[in-house]
């Protein structure tokens, strides 16, 4: 039977289907019944799945993380899809089809990290092609890098996220160079490359997405620093001699204030050029994505715009709709 994909999935829809289970929750209802609510994924979307008159050990059948096989009906609710089970259990790992749970395919992971590769062995200062060599000789930080999502819920959130969004920001970085010389190009593909790369220790990835305790208490940005901090020492050795103080200082800058703004998490508002490049880079590249997954996931079919999405404080439009 063919996978029937999140985001194609119609109303009143009967489901049998394999998805991957996060954000797993049993609660009580205003009359005290319990039901189960949990995240369901594929490589498509995600929408939120429901078990009423749930039992205490309905929780226990599976983990986040878990492949579940589901049973029930696909709902539009107030404008999204939702899923009415009346079933769920794990699934047997023999029926999965990994194709359906990965947005991107292992070429195009491998494609990717040679592209990070080469932009950064393309660098001509010294210092950050010596830290760049750090970065790449570390074959542990490259595996996780490669497979971390960009985030847990919002953009590129799915294996090989992070790794698609930083080459991303380093392609565009390149396109925007002529019409801005006086960036120094080098440091702001630099800060591209090193802006999220703390989410490798803030997020784990191994089955579902979730914050790792340090991830919790710290952030990725503070784990971002400590990062560059070990590789700085490694790359100090290798070179025989200290990279540039303010060499490090802009690269740190870039790190800490790649948010923007306070209110969004930023410790500092960006003060260089750089820094103020990689914020609208990255903002850009985050917008694009987040805006094309509410299109594809869209379930208003039949209008030529999209439900009102309260996050976004407006309506997408997605063009006429073809007779």
């Amino acid at each position: 039977m063919p996978h029937q994909f999140i985001q194609n999935l119609a109303h009143q829809e009967q489901i049998d289907q394999i998805y991957l289970a996060s954000g797993k929750q049993l609660r009580p209802n205003r009359n005290g019944q319990l039901y189960l609510q949990v995240d369901l994924s594929d490589r498509s979307g995600t929408l939120s799945g429901r078990l009423w008159n749930a039992q205490e050990g309905d929780g226990s059948r599976f983990e986040d993380g878990d492949f579940v096989r589901v049973r029930g009906t696909a709902q539009l609710y107030q404008g999204a899809m939702q899923l009415i089970l009346s079933d769920i259990q794990r699934a047997n790992s023999a029926d999965v089809d990994w194709n359906n749970f990965s947005c991107l395919t292992p070429a195009d992971v491998d494609k990717l990290a040679r592209r990070l590769a080469e932009l950064l062995r393309g660098l001509k200062d010294p210092g950050l092609r010596a830290l760049a060599e750090c970065f790449l000789g570390d074959e542990a930080f490259m595996a996780s890098f490669s497979r971390c999502p960009a985030g847990v819920k919002n953009h590129h959130a799915y294996q090989g996220g992070l790794l698609e969004h930083v080459v991303n920001l380093m392609e565009v970085a390149n396109r925007i160079y002529d019409r801005y010389p006086q960036l120094n190009h080098e440091l702001l593909l630099f800060g591209c490359f090193l802006h999220d790369m703390g989410k490798i220790e803030e997020l784990s990835f191994e089955k579902g997405f979730a914050y790792t305790d340090a991830g919790q208490l710290l952030g990725h940005v503070v784990q971002g620093i400590s990062l560059l901090d070990e590789k700085i020492r490694q790359a100090e050795e290798l070179l025989g001699e200290p990279i540039s103080g303010e060499t490090i200082l802009r690269l740190k800058h870039m790190i800490l204030s790649h948010h923007g703004e306070y209110q969004y998490g930023s410790p500092k508002l960006p003060m260089t050029l750089e820094a103020v490049a990689l914020h609208y880079l990255d903002n850009l590249d985050a917008r694009l994505h987040n805006f094309q997954q509410l299109l594809r996931d869209e379930a208003n079919v039949e209008s030529s715009w999209t439900m009102y999405h309260p996050s976004l404080g407006r309506k997408i439009f997605k063009g006429r709709v073809k007779e």
